[in-house]
């Protein structure tokens, strides 16, 4: 019996002609079934071309659900000792797709609000938690879903969902590996091939019991610890906050350390009860928020007072700062002396003109009057003059000086000599001088630089005060796992130095930039969140840029110099119409870049450990393998990964970088046919290997 919730969903998104003879709304096109495709594998959209291969129909949707282990291909490794990878065909797809969508639909209302499905969502709310006292990770150590989370899983969505078709289908869907995946791992949620679109579904309605769980702890923490209303009293609640990324769990807490290994033991327990699912008790131990660092999401948490996220400026930059406002100071005054100089040449003109026709003896004659506007305008200017020189210092001490030195009326003998109203009228303008040209701007100075103090002292008391009492948290790159994985990639080599990557030389130019261009924009959208983002700049400013450069050197035979003044600093090349593009992220751009990006991009794993090399081929007419495209003007590219060219195991942490994830083994040496759009979109990461078909590989010897 095929399952009437996933047929309900086919109707919508295949458009069958059974289908079409009901009610149901009308079925989508080509072009918008591809977008609904690569909505759960990637953020970025792309138009389809214009010519679209035939689309499956309903009845291969239903045979795809019906059967799932006959729309499966195997992909056997290179090596011997490798694993096959089963990988679904696109009706399989689909039919995965749909059921997602299906599930969705009846248990993402009930779903936690601190179940992500978004890293980036994830760690912009642990940014905003205050006071953060002591936090623990949920370590699962490295095991397969295997037959009894499997049993467990059917269970939940059984109760919930009135359709044992629909459960079967699941259950067929593990039985032959279309959906296989293990929990504590790194390759959930990275756009790798060997993961299914039902994935994030799944885990989400698997771990609902511990979300049930956390809740509960949350609210009877939040009943025994209410907030006080009074605002005259500084008060920190104690409060309980949980982030879950698909089987990735941080609880953080604000109370004891007693409370916290409270709720820890409760949420194991339930994991290794309900869920059978085994728990590194000794990694998820208990540790300080504010003395300790916590790995979570590929970045690492940290609670630190406000002063270290957002320090006072230093003295450097303080006097830095004084000389840019004293130079763009400099620089307006420059600018308003050439108008007033321009407005002054531009008066005596006027006037030598006037007072030329006047001694000819020529009359002038007018409508108007231009007396008073003459006037009003000559006072103005003089008004501006006078009240710019009172408001230098300098000038009107250096008058007061010379108008007050050596006044011998102001001599008692000689005053009682001199008449009352010589007396009076030199006092008067002595009174006259001191309230214009007493140099008072010297109390004045002093006033601005006792409020600047005093200002600068309440600052202080704030952020001091601010230390004392809350915590923020902090959230930086892992900087030397980001330097690991640029060693072990072949940018730099032993010393730090940037290298070249002598197996993208086979590409062109424009392959070569665009491959470079994926890998480093992935690592800035990834980390934009962080603390530390200027290092990560550093990492692609420097050390990737010259990577490029110098493997671009090394094709052309030409020296690094020569590369940069050819390609420019922005890795400027030509398009195949002849139009400059710049795919690389320019100097300018990165230092411009920050925490803007509300996306979720996929991490760097499956552009590093992945390499093109393209292939001379004389027969060219296979289609393009990405999904929905039918061009057949296409290049064969052979895709070789970082662990088989190292001969490394990625799960030897010693030799791999802790939290990489890698592309499945048996995509290794595969030939894939891409048309020039999918393959610049492919090395620029803007699509995953999901958006490939690969079940469609050509055999090239």
């Amino acid at each position: 019996m095929l399952p009437r919730l996933a047929l309900a969903r086919l109707r919508v998104l295949l458009p069958g002609a059974r289908a079409l003879c009901t009610a149901s709304p009308p079925p989508l096109s080509a072009a918008e079934l591809e977008l609904l495709l690569r909505r759960r594998s990637h953020p970025s959209l792309h138009s389809p071309p214009p010519e679209h291969p035939p689309l499956p129909s309903a009845a291969a949707a239903a045979e795809a659900i019906s059967s799932p282990s006959s729309h499966l291909r195997l992909l056997l490794p290179s090596r011997v000792k490798g694993r096959p990878l089963a990988v679904p065909t696109l009706p399989l797809r689909l039919a995965t797709l749909s059921a997602a969508s299906a599930l969705d639909a009846v248990f993402a209302p009930r779903a936690a609000t601190f179940a992500y499905r978004a890293r980036h969502a994830a760690v912009r709310y642990l940014r905003s938690i205050p006071n953060a006292s002591w936090f623990f990770r949920v370590a699962i150590p490295r095991q397969r879903f295997g037959s009894r989370h499997v049993r467990r899983l059917l269970s939940a969505i059984s109760g919930k969902v009135d359709d044992p078709g629909f459960v079967e289908f699941l259950r067929e869907l593990f039985a032959s590996d279309a959906v296989a995946f293990e929990l504590g791992g790194c390759e959930l949620g990275r756009g790798l091939p060997q993961e299914s679109e039902i994935t994030a579904t799944l885990l989400n309605i698997f771990f609902d019991p511990v979300d049930r769980e956390v809740m509960a702890i949350r609210e009877e923490v939040h009943k025994k610890n209410p907030r006080v209303k009074d605002d005259s009293v500084l008060h920190t609640p104690v409060r309980v906050y949980v982030v879950r990324y698909l089987d990735e769990m941080l609880v953080v807490t604000s109370g004891s350390k007693m409370l916290t290994i409270e709720v820890r033991d409760r949420i194991l327990a339930v994991l290794e009860g309900d869920l059978e699912v085994k728990v590194d008790k000794l990694g998820s131990s208990v540790h300080s928020a504010e003395s300790e660092k916590m790995e979570f999401l590929g970045m690492e948490f940290q609670a630190v007072p406000p002063s270290v996220l957002h320090p006072p400026m230093s003295e450097k930059a303080k006097r830095a700062r004084k000389m840019y406002l004293k130079r763009k100071a400099a620089k307006a005054q420059e600018l308003k002396n050439a108008r007033e100089t321009r407005r002054k040449k531009l008066g005596l003109k006027i006037l030598s003109h006037l007072f030329k026709k006047v001694r000819r003896g020529h009359e002038f004659e007018f409508d108007f009057k231009i007396e008073s506007e003459v006037q009003q305008l000559f006072k103005e200017w003089a008004e501006e003059v006078v009240t710019e020189y009172f408001k230098s210092p300098e000038h009107c001490r250096y008058w007061h000086r010379l108008l007050t030195s050596g006044d011998f009326l102001s001599l008692a003998r000689v005053r009682d000599q001199l008449p009352p109203e010589l007396v009076d009228s030199y006092d008067k303008f002595q009174e006259t001088l001191d309230r214009f040209l007493m140099p008072m701007r010297d109390h004045g100075t002093s006033d601005e630089e006792e409020r600047l103090a005093e200002e600068e002292e309440r600052q202080y008391e704030k952020r001091t005060v601010e230390d004392l009492t809350e915590l923020k948290m902090r959230v930086n790159a892992p900087i030397e796992l980001v330097r690991k994985a640029v060693k072990l990639a072949g940018f730099t080599n032993s010393m730090g130095r940037p290298r070249p990557i002598k197996l993208l030389i086979c590409l062109d130019d424009t392959d070569i930039i665009n491959w470079y261009a994926g890998v480093g924009r992935r690592w800035l959208d990834f980390f934009c969140c962080c603390r530390n983002f200027k290092m990560v700049k550093t990492v692609v400013t420097y050390h990737l840029r010259f990577s490029c450069f110098l493997t671009l050197a090394e094709k052309h035979e030409c020296t690094k110099r020569q590369a940069i003044s050819h390609y420019s600093k922005d890795l400027k090349v030509k398009n195949d119409d002849g139009v400059t593009e710049v795919q690389f992220p320019t100097e300018r751009e990165i230092r411009m870049m920050g925490d803007k990006n509300l996306s979720d991009p996929k991490p760097v794993d499956g552009a590093l450990t992945m390499i093109f090399v393209r292939l001379a081929v004389d027969d060219t007419t296979y289609p393009c393998v990405a999904h929905f495209c039918a061009e057949t003007d296409t290049v064969i590219y052979r895709i070789r990964l970082l662990q088989n060219r190292l001969n490394v195991d990625p799960l030897n942490e010693k030799k791999w970088v802790q939290g990489l994830s890698a592309i499945h083994e048996s995509l290794n040496k595969k030939c894939l046919p891409l048309c020039p759009m999918h393959a610049s979109d492919l090395l620029l990461g803007k699509i995953t290997l999901q958006d490939i078909d690969c079940t469609r590989f050509v055999d090239v010897e």
